[in-house]
């Protein structure tokens, strides 16, 4: 179950913010208080039935998706190559990816 709440947690968490929203801002919506949201992003709560349905309300999307956790071992691994990438990698190939994450970095902001 805790793996669960912890996934669960870092889910609500990333759909929380790419919509946008601070804590106090999603609570406020689903009529929560901002510790419960705090303790469920956290991992050490898990949310009500009737509350499931209204954080999916306000995220705009379905119950389902709160427990869409599949990206995050893509996202493991992902990190994972590139760190294995990079401590084989030359020196100057080191320095070309950094300037190539420096420049994707200030392209994006």
């Amino acid at each position: 179950m805790d793996s669960l709440k912890k996934n669960f947690g870092k889910r609500l968490k990333e759909l929380r913010k790419s919509q946008g929203l601070t804590q106090e801002q999603l609570a406020e919506k689903i009529g929560m208080d901002t510790q419960n949201l705090c303790k469920m992003e956290n991992g050490s709560h898990f949310p009500q039935t009737k509350n499931l349905y209204k954080i999916a309300e306000v995220l705009n999307i379905e119950v389902k998706d709160l427990f869409d956790y599949n990206h995050f071992s893509q996202r493991e691994k992902l990190i994972s190559e590139i760190t294995d990438y990079l401590n084989k990698a030359a020196n100057k190939e080191i320095e070309f990816i950094y300037k190539i994450v420096k420049s994707f970095k200030e392209y994006v902001k």
